[in-house]
């Protein structure tokens, strides 16, 4: 064996701080193009996460589990819509009739012994303009933070929303029914809404701007919907209660962010994570109370 010239062999692998460099094929400079899914994680990455968390998303970056979550909840939402258009004709699909509010998914004060509807009013809406605007919100919010938060704590966030949306119905709108994912969506936009707030800076401030009026401008239309609904439709004689929003909105605002802003660390050692959990159970209890003991619903 001859005497190995140090100097003459390729550097090894690694930076100053011990991380292996990418290879040639693996390099993200000029020397090639990105691809079609290296451009999306990138994109998703921007939209997602601060500045400190992108490099570590961007290594790890796929679509194994893909975002099965929430294509999923959504399509079983859409089947059920058109389930109940298509069960009773319909006039026209704008507002739909006594189909939805017989339903056993919907929520109805007289019937919350049948504690499922504290979640089933999720896959039942009252419209074209209710089902699409839903739809479209937690399709184009939900798919990209599931791809980085994956589907348990996108799913937790969705779920704690939906009943936080029909507990606050069953408090301070106990007379009204109740259908519709907007607990859930509402879940989803606070915890993004919250996390692109307090890293405003790290998440590119033009695009942090766009990004919050958007989400102003939707809560907005959708708010205009929902007290139109509840205040001025009267369709079968029943109100649609619109407090399921402002319950949705406040836990994703504390759920939705301790889950959205802990990219890559461990929740369980996160205090803001128990201050939460402890929070959303006292709260819980109490809307379980009053619903036994205080509501004025017969």
């Amino acid at each position: 064996m001859g005497d190995i010239d140090l100097e003459q062999q390729e550097p090894f692998p690694v930076d100053r701080d011990g991380k292996p460099f990418r290879s040639g094929a693996d390099q993200l400079d000029g020397d090639r193009k990105l691809g079609c899914c290296e451009k999306f994680q990138l994109s998703v990455s921007k939209w997602m996460l601060p500045e400190d968390a992108r490099s570590k998303y961007l290594e790890r970056a796929n679509c194994c589990p893909p975002p099965i979550f929430i294509i999923l909840i959504s399509i079983a939402e859409l089947a059920v819509f058109i389930y109940y258009a298509v069960w009773k004709p319909q006039k026209q699909w704008v507002t739909l009739d006594e189909g939805i509010w017989n339903s056993p998914l919907t929520y109805k004060p007289e019937s919350r012994e049948e504690a499922w509807r504290f979640f089933s009013y999720m896959f039942v809406h009252a419209g074209v303009e209710h089902i699409v605007g839903n739809l479209v919100m937690q399709l184009v919010l939900g798919i990209p933070l599931e791809l980085v938060h994956k589907g348990f704590e996108v799913g937790m966030v969705y779920l704690a929303g939906v009943l936080a949306g029909s507990l606050c119905s069953s408090i301070f709108d106990p007379l009204s029914a109740l259908v519709g994912a907007s607990g859930g969506v509402y879940a989803l936009i606070g915890g993004y809404f919250m996390n692109a707030v307090v890293n405003f800076r790290e998440m590119i401030p033009l695009l942090g701007v766009f990004r919050i009026l958007a989400i102003v401008i939707f809560v907005g239309i959708d708010f205009g919907f929902a007290f139109y609904r509840r205040f001025v439709n009267d369709e079968a004689g029943l109100k649609v209660s619109f407090v399921a929003h402002f319950g949705g909105i406040l836990a994703g605002m504390t759920i939705g962010y301790v889950f959205f802003s802990a990219y890559n660390k461990k929740l369980l050692k996160d205090p803001r994570f128990w201050l939460c959990i402890v929070g959303y159970i006292v709260f819980v209890l109490v809307a379980v109370i009053f619903n036994i003991w205080l509501t004025p619903a017969t």
